[in-house]
């Protein structure tokens, strides 16, 4: 069919699945360990900005069964995250394909154009390549997330002898916070994400399994508002013989 197309390398196939699992066990042991004390603020003072300030995250989140055992799935994913990401990174700059997730002039109108799509207040699909505006945007931000992660789970690890890290987000306890808050940007990135793929883009998943896309079924395609037109448009028989 002249629609399918190779989408995604297998680098970014690979990497894509292996930070799902990373990010995956590292949200739940890091939960687990902050249980070990749920507060930001030291034993007997308050942190004003957390009102659920001393209450444990539930177990069902957490992953690692104690403390000890949490904190070595997660220093364990920290590197393998770190090293997948770098070879996401490399891959891209040296394929090319940091173009297709780098933001440009004109994302942040494009962006809107796709909000007032979505709310029903524009009746065709805004012209895209291979990410619309929004798409790109979360894209791009997920790499910056993983790093503050990093950065910060480095000066909670070591805050004396990695000071110099430390000494970016002032101190440990705010390290704390923004290590927290990061994550939990992170993790809402991926459910929108997700959530957009089932209602929006439901024929991606081949590509990120495969490599292959028909465009045919793509959004832009099929005019698709979440969980609208999900099912592609039937192609004529004039245009099927065309393929063959």
């Amino acid at each position: 069919m002249a629609d399918l197309v190779r989408r995604n390398h297998w680098v970014v196939r690979v990497t894509h699945w292996v930070n799902v699992v990373a990010i995956i066990v590292m949200a739940g042991s890091g939960m687990r360990i902050f249980n070990a004390h749920p507060a930001f603020a030291r034993p007997g003072e308050r942190f004003p900005l957390n009102p659920w300030e001393g209450h444990a995250i539930p177990k069902w989140l957490t992953f690692g069964a104690w403390l000890g055992g949490a904190r070595h799935w997660h220093f364990a994913m920290m590197w393998i995250l770190v090293l997948n990401g770098l070879a996401y990174l490399v891959f891209l700059f040296l394929h090319g394909e940091w173009r297709d997730v780098v933001p440009r002039k004109g994302d942040a109108r494009d962006a809107i154009e796709m909000l007032r799509f979505y709310l029903f207040l524009r009746r065709d699909h805004p012209i895209q390549g291979k990410h619309n505006a929004l798409q790109k945007s979360a894209y791009f931000a997920m790499p910056v997330l993983g790093v503050i992660i990093v950065l910060s789970g480095l000066a909670i690890w070591k805050p004396v002898t990695l000071g110099f890290i430390t000494v970016l987000f002032v101190n440990y306890k705010w390290a704390r916070v923004v290590h927290f808050v990061a994550m939990v940007l992170l993790i809402v990135l991926a459910l929108i994400h997700v959530f957009m793929v089932f209602a929006v883009d439901p024929y991606a998943l081949r590509s990120i399994i495969t490599g292959w896309y028909n465009r045919a079924n793509s959004p832009e395609a099929r005019n698709a508002r979440p969980f609208y037109h999900l099912v592609a448009p039937r192609r004529s028989s004039a245009e099927s013989e065309t393929d063959a």
